[in-house]
């Protein structure tokens, strides 16, 4: 038997469809950049989904990378995560360690976290559009995601994370 081409992207359809999550698929040219997908998909930026993962240093020993969905027309707060997660230090996580984590390339990390070492926060204002646009582990494919059906399937921490960009 032969590993699929593309593990996460049939892990994440596999899920919402045991789930009867309401979405669809969108093919597309090839692009991880929020900005630049976004007008190709449709899709308003703020509907975007912008899937970070990061670094924190809760004490000298201990590290924990956090996967931050925040919308696509805002940017990660990493003082508002240092303070929630009472950590020293608070950074976007090396290439190497948000792929391995996020299970697929930098650019089309899912708003899901399928590893034990990755815990999910989610800031509230993603969860207020009906429908949100994320890559899905794939630079050429996006999914429209009813946003009850992510937030039930998902089941995400919800806290503020985002600030504006710019």
């Amino acid at each position: 038997m032969t590993e699929p081409a593309f593990p996460t992207y049939d892990r994440l359809l596999a899920l919402l469809d045991e789930n009867r999550a309401r979405y669809r698929v969108i093919e597309h040219v090839p692009e991880g950049r929020t900005e630049l997908i976004s007008p190709i998909r449709g899709n308003p930026l703020h509907q975007a989904a912008k899937c970070i993962i990061v670094m924190l240093k809760l004490d000298k020993k201990t590290t924990k990378h956090v996967l931050v969905v925040v919308p696509g027309d805002t940017r990660v707060d990493f003082h508002g995560l240092k303070a929630l997660y009472g950590a020293s230090y608070c950074s976007f996580a090396t290439v190497e360690n948000a792929e391995r984590l996020g299970g697929s390339v930098v650019g089309t990390i899912l708003p899901f976290s399928f590893h034990p070492e990755l815990e999910l926060v989610v800031d509230p204002q993603v969860l207020e559009n009906t429908e949100m646009f994320f890559n899905a582990a794939r630079l050429d494919r996006s999914l429209c995601l009813a946003t009850e059906d992510y937030r039930t399937v998902a089941n995400p921490r919800v806290a503020r994370v985002a600030v504006p960009a710019g």
